[in-house]
């Protein structure tokens, strides 16, 4: 896989609309895509592609909604960031701190309670 990378990445949420303000308005990430009656938007990042899909309750997918997605949203100040979605209504988990590894991030979380990583930026990235 010469010269791969990740292209995109979908998290699955259970309320298209809520979740769809959510990343939109309250993180401020601009909409490439969106399509409710498919339940799906796609917001324009650097990097990796981010999306939401939606999954119905009884669906083998419900499992994947409301946990640690292991998805780190890079910044270039995460106190600044931190502060400005606090002010949004952007619920953390754990405040910024340095980390035992070297890196300084917060955790946040969307309405369904998937967790994501604001970590800031450094040289090898």
């Amino acid at each position: 896989m010469d010269n791969a990378r990740i292209w995109y990445v979908n998290v699955y949420v259970s309320d298209f609309n809520k979740s769809l303000e959510f990343y939109r308005d309250k993180m401020g990430l601009s909409v490439v895509v969106e399509d409710a009656n498919f339940g799906y938007a796609s917001f324009d990042t650097q990097g990796a592609g981010f999306a939401i899909a939606a999954v119905q309750p009884d669906s083998e997918q419900s499992s994947l909604v409301g946990r640690q997605t292991g998805i780190g949203w890079g910044v270039e100040n995460v106190d600044d960031t931190y502060d400005s979605l606090r002010e949004r209504g952007v619920e953390f988990t754990s405040p910024p701190q340095e980390q035992p590894w070297g890196g300084y991030m917060a955790m946040l979380q969307d309405p369904d309670g998937n967790v994501f990583y604001l970590d800031q930026l450094r040289e090898e990235h």
